[in-house]
């Protein structure tokens, strides 16, 4: 049995542990924007204050007359721009690393059905269904309900896994979150998306679109394993 690694914990507030490169990426540009938005409130706070105080009616009794001030417009302008540089300086490269597939090993075939999801390997003809596993099934295999499938999706550790993602109905989208991976499916579309998970475990993610009553109950399992474990997997689900 694969150890629970990638699954949300009642109280938390981080993101999950990151499973791929991209996500731990992910996860660092994410803190970096959260210190840069306290420190920017923190500054913006305390010139409030400042203003309040040094230039209220009691202590300004007869008030100060012009009508700007030229080095705070050029700092406030600089300023400015200069941190949306350094935000896109770290996060176009991620962008780019998100959307540029590399070289796969493997191919998958994601598609969103209203409400369960089909996962195709078309190199290895295998094609399975994964619906949401019943909440008495759930609990007799101690497995988290709403999140547990009766199939989980099997990829090897270390593997580039290209995802081809697409819809038979509505709007469905597929989202890994320790994985840092999220791709609409879209009836008459195909869209792609990859990652490399780094470590063995069983991750969930969910349909993270509003696609109908059902929506709350379109669950995504994915179990890493050895590429030998997967090899003996596929092999029994071609018999």
């Amino acid at each position: 049995a694969q150890a629970m690694v990638g699954a949300p914990t009642p109280g938390g507030v981080h993101l999950q542990e990151p499973a791929t490169e991209i996500m731990r990426e992910i996860r660092d540009f994410h803190t970096l924007l959260v210190w840069l938005i306290v420190a920017i409130s923190a500054f913006v706070l305390a010139l409030l204050l400042w203003v309040m105080i040094r230039f209220n009616r009691r202590m300004n009794p007869t008030p100060k007359k012009f009508t700007h001030n030229m080095l705070v417009e050029v700092i406030w302008t600089i300023v400015p721009v200069l941190i949306l540089v350094g935000i896109a300086w770290k996060s176009f490269p991620l962008i780019y690393a998100q959307e540029r597939i590399p070289q796969a090993e493997l191919t998958l075939k994601v598609t969103g059905n209203s409400w369960f999801w089909n996962f195709e390997y078309p190199d290895a003809g295998v094609t399975i269904a994964a619906n949401l596993l019943p909440e008495e099934d759930a609990r007799a295999q101690g497995r988290p309900y709403l999140l547990a499938t009766t199939e989980p999706l099997l990829v090897p550790v270390g593997a580039t896994v290209r995802v081809l993602v697409t819809s038979n109905d509505v709007i469905h989208a597929f989202a890994v979150p320790a994985f840092g991976v999220k791709r609409d499916a879209v009836p008459g579309r195909l869209n792609d998306t990859w990652f490399r998970a780094t470590k063995t475990g069983t991750f969930y993610g969910q349909c993270s679109e509003m696609c109908g009553v059902g929506h709350g109950f379109m669950p995504i399992v994915v179990d890493v394993v050895s590429k030998d474990d997967f090899a003996g997997w596929g092999k029994e689900k071609q018999k």
